[in-house]
């Protein structure tokens, strides 16, 4: 046996499929890799961080789930088509794909002062990123007639909410290119969403807390609840939205967001 594959477990609400996640090194893509394989799926994480793939990985096999990890960046085409194929080979197909690699920088203040190279990055990494990944498993998904896909977008998405102005833009557009998908290819049985995320206690917010300490009130003055979401919060979203639980869902945008949006 491979040793990045780990062996069979039980049935549950993704029981018999493979999903693939992204950003699955820390916060909500590894409570993901968790929750989807405790669901009973397979699953390919991504991330570019091997060493933490291979913990999870391990850590799911002790669980007896079964996981492979594929280390790469999803802005190159290429290590999403490495991770999208290793699902095929490893587990027999694609059946849903979780896109919820993203960057928001550490640089905050008006837009005339942003450094072009943190637009440039976030634009990456969340559009082309998320852009690159459904060019890759939507051909998968049209060859076995089905599929579902939740791509990892932001309250920021909708709203202005003080994060940096290329974030703002950048969510934006991943909830357009959601409703472009879901449009295009509902009628060939795939599904498309997104979600509608609020601060989430991740290495991503931890660390611009970090930057500009000011931030950590500021994240959660918002939200109705008062408080950060937990990693596995988001992840039990993104459950639904892959099982057939879910399956009059297309182009929606699902709010995890604490209340931000109610205000």
């Amino acid at each position: 046996m491979d040793e990045r594959v780990s062996p069979v477990r039980g049935a549950g609400l993704l029981a018999g499929k493979t999903v693939m996640i992204s950003g699955a090194s820390s916060g909500i893509g590894a409570a993901a890799a968790r929750l989807f394989t405790g669901e009973g799926a397979a699953v390919v994480v991504m991330a570019r961080r091997e060493n933490e793939l291979k913990e999870l990985v391990l850590e799911i096999e002790a669980s007896g789930g079964r996981a492979t990890w594929s280390v790469g960046d999803v802005t190159r085409p290429e290590d999403v088509d490495r991770a999208v194929a290793m699902a095929v080979e490893r587990f027999g197909g694609l059946d849903g794909a979780f896109n919820n690699a993203g960057y928001a920088g550490v640089v905050f203040g008006p837009l005339h002062e942003l450094p072009q190279e943190d637009f440039d990055r976030i634009m990456d990494v969340n559009v082309r990123g998320t852009w690159n990944c459904l060019r890759s498993q939507i051909p998968v998904m049209l060859a076995a007639g089905h599929g579902a896909v939740v791509n990892t977008a932001s309250s920021a998405g909708l709203i202005a909410t003080g994060a940096p102005s290329p974030y703002v833009a950048a969510k934006h557009a991943v909830l357009g290119l959601t409703k472009a998908a879901a449009a295009e290819y509902g009628a060939h049985g795939i599904r498309v969403n997104s979600l509608v995320v609020g601060t989430t206690r991740t290495e991503m917010i931890n660390a611009a807390v970090e930057a500009e300490p000011a931030l950590k009130e500021a994240f959660v003055a918002r939200q109705i609840q008062r408080r950060m979401a937990e990693p596995h919060e988001v992840a039990e979203a993104a459950l639904w939205l892959l099982s057939d639980r879910s399956s009059f869902a297309t182009g929606s945008h699902v709010a995890v967001d604490g209340g931000i949006l109610a205000t």
